[in-house]
């Protein structure tokens, strides 16, 4: 069972908006999934990751292919696919790559790092590099990371839970996954809420 985000450290950081949105995303019986109750307190924090423009070269900008590769598995153990694509098909990876360039760039040489480490224990139990394994094998080598490199891995699952879950424009949740899963409209750009810009200047 994939346990990686605990409800304590979700409900200690909900700030009002967060609160807002978890009571929206209640079911008839007034109980949350884990799932969106995790996701709740993850829109908190996603709507503080800010993106910029800027134009890809190549398939990533900060990261190199083996690096996606291999953070791909860690994002989907962080969240899997079920009814809902997992965090790598949500964009999450595009999320992460853009901000690694951006806004965490001070975290590149962390995750540089880590998904190195990530590499070598693969390699050093199964023989193989993280996205050749079987899906129990790699579930394994996340779990040892998180055990030896705890600091990394948080890093890991809280870009994981804002790309997830923050705005689609940011490079992430894409199709806006994630507030379709909860059953949320997509929230207007800040900014522009108190204006209608359908109507014609008068």
């Amino acid at each position: 069972m994939r346990v990686f985000v605990s409800v304590n450290e979700v409900s200690a950081g909900l700030s009002g908006g967060a609160r807002e949105m978890l009571m929206i995303s209640r079911g008839k019986a007034g109980q949350l999934t884990r799932r969106q109750f995790v996701a709740a307190g993850a829109l908190g924090g996603a709507a503080l990751a800010v993106g910029c423009k800027a134009s890809k070269q190549g398939d990533w900008e900060a990261l190199t292919d083996e690096q996606a590769r291999t953070l791909a598995v860690i994002c989907d153990q962080i969240v899997p696919a079920d009814d809902f694509p997992s965090a790598s098909q949500a964009g999450v990876l595009n999320y992460i790559d853009r901000q690694l360039m951006r806004h965490y760039r001070r975290h590149r040489e962390a995750y540089r790092e880590g998904l190195e480490k990530a590499e070598a224990l693969s390699r050093k139990r199964f023989g193989h590099g993280l996205a050749l394994l079987a899906e129990p094998q790699k579930l394994e080598i996340v779990n040892a990371l998180a055990a030896a490199n705890g600091k990394f891995f948080s890093l890991v699952r809280n870009h994981t839970m804002e790309g997830y879950y923050g705005s689609p424009r940011h490079g992430g949740n894409r199709d806006a996954v994630s507030w379709r899963m909860l059953g949320l409209a997509e929230p207007p750009v800040r900014g522009r809420a108190q204006y209608d810009l359908t109507k014609a200047a008068s």
